[in-house]
């Protein structure tokens, strides 16, 4: 369990990082190797950024079979709630806050967001979980729901949210703001790297630490996204061996750049 996803990149990344600890730099090359990634936990890269302020650019690790993501989509968990008025079911009382919200559920099975990601197409929003009422014969005035919206380079969290609250009833109440999905500017070096090196460039619509970075990065590393978090989960050494050599080709080609400035 995670030779794939994402011990190989590891090994390949601290490989590449060894190979030119030695030789004389146009740049400073830092190397973390960090913890939670799989939880954004606040031990995780977010601990190292107060200390390495100022990143230019960064390559995440992660099993991509050694293609360039140059996008990848956010994530913003919603608590939302409907209210209404409780009552006895025997009597003509109350307003029923599942039936209310029966209205923002069908919406959102329907919802389609209004700006499209050219490399990762239409944002998401799925209900995931609901709850509401506490004995059979009360009607309930609170019905709670749970939003997963996986958000595209089209829009920033906050943007996303502000769309949904159009149309929704519900008070809606994001747990956090803190995995904002990522673009690389079109005019960036790593794509004229990415065809130098005829490595071909994609959208990701999985999370990693590009979420809580500030800089510019992409996400690139041996290894295969499909075998991750399974239970016969592996890494050939062939790929690893590809790896290291993909690395370093592409960090030679940004150094050789940096130098041309």
């Amino acid at each position: 369990m995670g030779s794939n996803d994402a011990g190989g990149c590891l090994v390949s990344l601290w490989a590449s990082f060894s190979y030119f600890h030695q030789q004389e730099l146009p740049v400073n090359l830092l190397f973390a190797a960090t913890a939670e990634e799989e939880i954004s936990g606040a031990n995780g890269i977010s601990s190292l950024l107060e200390d390495w302020p100022n990143i230019d650019f960064a390559l995440v690790g992660e099993p991509t079979q050694m293609q360039m993501a140059v996008a990848e989509k956010g994530l913003m968990v919603i608590d939302a709630e409907v209210k209404g008025v409780a009552g006895h079911a025997a009597r003509e009382e109350g307003e029923n806050a599942i039936y209310k919200a029966l209205a923002d559920l069908q919406k959102i099975a329907q919802f389609e967001f209004k700006k499209v990601s050219e490399f990762l197409g239409k944002s998401k929003v799925s209900t995931t979980m609901i709850s509401a009422g506490s004995q059979h014969n009360v009607v309930p005035d609170s019905c709670q729901y749970t939003l997963d919206v996986r958000v595209t380079d089209a829009y920033s969290l906050e943007e996303a949210l502000a769309e949904l609250k159009e149309q929704l009833a519900a008070e809606l109440k994001p747990r956090s703001m803190r995995l904002q999905p990522s673009q690389l500017s079109k005019h960036h070096l790593a794509f004229k790297l990415a065809d130098q090196l005829d490595i071909p460039t994609f959208g990701s619509a999985t999370l990693s630490d590009q979420a809580l970075l500030p800089c510019p990065s992409i996400k690139i590393g041996p290894g295969d996204s499909a075998r991750s978090h399974t239970a016969d989960e592996f890494i050939y050494i062939e790929e690893i061996k590809a790896g290291i050599t993909k690395y370093i080709q592409l960090l030679e080609a940004y150094f050789e750049a940096s130098t041309l400035k």
